[in-house]
């Protein structure tokens, strides 16, 4: 079960075999352990006529020697040449998307270091924000995935998120915030890959119920934190009820409840890898590598801006 929708609402990552078979090229799902071109040459099917060797009647499913000579001199169909989904594909297309998203970081960075916050500053930055967001909506319960509007989402998320860690960094003076939560955010990630291709982390049917239930009421009380910030019912609260102490110690509540994301993103990762590893076990067709690396880049975008918050209210605090 994916947990990120990006994942759960594409065809091709879904656990439903009918809607799987809809990514697919040929509407066939291959077996795991098999390989996903179809049928083998000569097995199952009735030998040519007049071709019995020794005079002897063929037997239906017995390949021919000619049969067999044709299946091992011919050359092997690879992901590529079938249309599939490959990791180099997916990691890609990452790639470039997680580019975009950078390149728009550094617009607006760089409009900050030059203007600073001025109003194309803000345009941008909050312009980014929405139109990321509605690009989000819009990605996620699109049927096919589209490469301009997962790109378009990459580069107004870059916009938002330059705006946002370069008020950190220069507006209220948290120096070298960037460098930090990109560093902790490369590693959440890298541990976590290197947790997967161990098999050291893995997800299950209870600990994805509760996780589900967990980012839910995460996902409440951030909206409630909103409305109660634009509304401006903690004035004195720069991350509202997030930098309210908490009866432990008095660590702020967005410590605590940063750390309990960081873990949600991580495993939202997990359950990412198995989503593409079930698609290209699938035979996916290989254009459902942008929608993978659309899910990727949200998880990774949602990391980065837990642990950049995390950071601003513990130095903040201190």
């Amino acid at each position: 079960m994916a947990g990120n929708p990006a994942f759960r609402n594409s065809p091709a990552f879904t656990e439903n075999s009918q809607r799987a078979a809809q990514a697919i090229p040929g509407g066939q799902q291959a077996p795991y352990g098999q390989a996903p071109y179809g049928q083998q040459a000569g097995y199952g099917q009735q030998a040519p006529y007049g071709q019995a060797p020794y005079g002897q009647p063929q037997q239906p499913g017995v390949p021919t020697p000619e049969q067999l000579n044709q299946q091992f001199n011919a050359p092997a169909a690879g992901p590529v040449e079938t249309e599939r989904l490959t990791y180099d594909s997916v990691i890609m297309k990452t790639l470039l998307t997680l580019g975009v998203t950078a390149a728009g970081f550094v617009v607006t960075l760089a409009m900050l270091w030059l203007t600073g916050t001025s109003m194309p500053f803000f345009v941008l930055t909050y312009g980014g924000a929405l139109v990321g967001f509605v690009l989000a909506l819009v990605n996620i319960f699109k049927k096919e995935p589209s490469p301009a509007l997962i790109l378009g989402y990459a580069a107004a998320q870059g916009l938002f998120l330059g705006g946002f860690s370069g008020m950190l960094e220069f507006g209220m003076g948290l120096n070298g915030i960037i460098f930090q939560a990109l560093l902790a955010t490369a590693c959440v990630i890298g541990v976590t890959l290197v947790g997967y291709a161990f098999r050291i982390f893995r997800t299950s049917p209870k600990l994805n119920k509760i996780f589900f239930i967990v980012i839910i009421g995460y996902g409440v009380f951030s909206l409630v934190n909103f409305g109660m910030m634009l509304f401006g019912a903690t004035p004195d609260l720069a991350f509202g009820m997030r930098s309210a102490p908490s009866p432990l110690f008095g660590i702020p509540w967005g410590v605590l409840l940063g750390g309990l994301a960081v873990l949600l993103g991580a495993y939202s990762l997990v359950m990412d890898f198995e989503g593409i590893e079930m698609g290209v076990k699938r035979g996916v067709h290989k254009k459902y590598g942008w929608s993978a690396a659309f899910g990727l880049t949200m998880t990774i975008i949602w990391l980065y801006v837990e642990i950049l918050r995390i950071i601003a209210i513990v130095r903040g605090n201190n």
